[in-house]
Order: structure tokens, then C-alpha cells, then sequence
């Protein structure tokens, strides 16, 4: 069991959401001329010459990390990303909230935190307003860009459990060795699935460098090491609530820098899923006396 949340902890997990939030505004941007799995392919590359250099190898869970990578970077960014391609920043920001009731759901498989009625309710709720997010009729050719955002969701849920259950590494070691693995995966996947890289390349220009830059330093060094740092003092249902905020910055963050503008009914279905998320994790806390040691 984790300790209480501390001010710190308030001001990590808010951090995390607005770097993370406008991370999917800038790889929004990126997207338009990056391949999408490439262009994560670069941005673990840079997070991993930034890390690795200052972590020491995590000898004896070198096959977990490779795991982790696999499964929270390599996988989860290729659908997550494959899928922001088709849909605005701001929807796929909404949807990615399926996060949230995944982590729970995941949480309470794997470490058997209390899942009660109420959260059931709340997952049914979000779900239901991501459909009326994909039942907008301008996002009627984008049904499979909203699953692959979801798919992405459920494998980040995934990961999250599996870096919770690691042992005496550090969340900077985490986020360095993840990268380390996550990039040849990454390139790997987008060999295979994506073409036209060395034109892609050749003619980005500096914003485009740029946000490159922001998603593997702000969003993945900055970002992740304040994530997982909170995932492994802390339940994942008592620091959930804090990805409630990600939409917002992505919503502000698209109108801004993007353009985008939110129809009513994907604004109706954002609020649906945020309320069944938020319905998910406002049951008070047991007033027992809680655990310093950390998980």
C-alpha cells in the first residue's frame, strides 16, 4: 500500500498531464509530416542519447525492460499515434482517457486493488461516451483511428502494471532502458508498415526538429520519469485522477496551435467519458492508517 499523496506528488502528477496533453498537440504537428511510428522511433532515440548515459544497465531485469518497451512504447505508441493520424488532437485526447478505467481495471487484475460497484459504473460510462465520441458524423470514416487510440490505451494500461511490479531500479533508469529498447522496435515496426522515411527526413524542417525534441525530452524524460516515479510509491487508482487533466491541456492546446474546433456532440462525449472517469476515482479513501513503505 503507498503513502498519501504529498503537495510534491499534486504538483508531479500536473505536471504530467500538461506535458503529456500537449505532447499530442506537437506530435499532432509532427504527424503531418513524419510517419507516425517513425516519428516515435525518433523520439525515443532522443530520450535514450539523453538517459542512457547516466543510468547504469538493469542488470538482471534487462528481459522485463525489453518487455516493457515492447508493450508501453513499441506497441502502444505505434497504435496510439497510428491513430492520431486520422483524428484531431483534441479527440484523440478525449479518447485516450479509456487510460484511466483501463489502469483500474488492470490494477485490480494484477495487484487486486479494491474494484467496487461504483467503478464499474464509471468504467460503462466512459466507454459509452467514447461511443458517442466515434458516433460524431464528421468522424465517420474514423472509426479505426478511435480503436487504435483505444488499443493503445489498453496497452499502456499494460505497461504501467508491468514497471509497477519492478525491483530496485529507478524511474529515470526505467525511462532510459525503455527507450533504449523501444527505439529499434520502433523501427522495426515502421520498416514494416510505414514508407517514404529518408524523404521524410530530408525535408523536415525545424519545427518539425523541434517537436521531435519536445516529445523526447519534455513528454518522455520529463514526463515519464515523474509517472513512473508517482506508479511506484503510490496505487495506480489514487494517481489515476491526475490523466482527468491531460484532455484539457490538449483540447486548449489544439484550438491554439491547430485550429481545432470541437463539435457539440464530441464535446457532450468528451464530458461523458471524463464524468465516468472522474465517477471512477472519487470514492473516498479508506481512513485507515496508511503504509510509508513504498511498493
Amino acid at each position: 500500500m503507498g503513502s498519501r499523496l504529498s503537495p510534491i506528488d499534486y504538483l508531479m502528477g500536473l505536471s504530467v498531464a500538461l506535458v503529456w496533453g500537449m505532447g499530442i498537440v506537437f506530435a499532432k504537428g509532427a504527424i503531418n509530416h513524419f510517419p507516425p511510428i517513425l516519428l516515435m522511433a525518433f523520439r525515443f532515440a532522443v530520450t535514450a542519447l539523453v538517459l542512457v548515459w547516466f543510468v547504469k544497465p538493469p542488470v538482471g531485469q534487462i528481459l522485463r525492460i525489453f518487455a516493457i518497451a515492447f508493450i508501453s512504447a513499441a506497441v502502444q505508441y505505434s497504435l496510439t499515434f497510428t491513430g492520431l493520424a486520422g483524428i484531431d488532437a483534441s479527440v484523440a485526447a478525449l479518447v485516450v482517457q479509456l487510460e484511466v478505467p483501463f489502469l483500474v481495471l488492470v490494477g485490480a487484475i494484477a495487484f487486486r486493488e479494491k474494484t467496487s460497484l461504483r467503478k464499474w459504473i464509471g468504467i460503462a460510462i466512459a466507454f459509452s461516451g467514447v461511443g458517442l465520441i466515434a458516433g460524431e458524423p464528421k468522424l465517420g470514416a474514423a472509426w479505426l483511428s478511435i480503436l487504435l487510440v483505444v488499443g493503445g490505451a489498453f496497452s499502456w494500461a499494460i505497461g504501467q502494471a508491468m514497471v509497477r511490479a519492478l525491483h530496485d531500479i529507478k524511474a529515470m533508469a526505467v525511462t532510459a532502458w525503455v527507450a533504449v529498447f523501444a527505439t529499434p522496435q520502433l523501427l522495426v515496426m515502421s520498416l514494416i508498415f510505414e514508407g517514404n522515411h529518408w524523404d521524410a527526413v530530408q525535408s523536415a524542417n525545424w519545427i518539425v526538429w523541434t517537436a521531435v525534441l519536445y516529445l523526447g525530452v519534455i513528454m518522455t524524460v520529463v514526463g515519464y520519469s515523474l509517472w513512473y516515479s508517482l506508479v511506484r510509491r503510490h496505487p495506480l487508482n489514487q494517481i489515476a485522477p491526475f490523466l482527468l487533466m491531460l484532455p484539457v491541456f490538449s483540447v486548449v492546446g489544439g484550438a491554439v496551435f491547430l485550429g481545432e474546433r470541437l463539435t457539440y456532440q464530441i464535446a457532450i462525449g468528451g464530458a461523458v467519458v471524463i464524468a465516468g472517469v472522474a465517477f471512477i476515482l472519487t470514492e473516498r479513501l479508506p481512513s485507515e492508517p496508511v503504509s510509508a513503505e513504498n511498493n
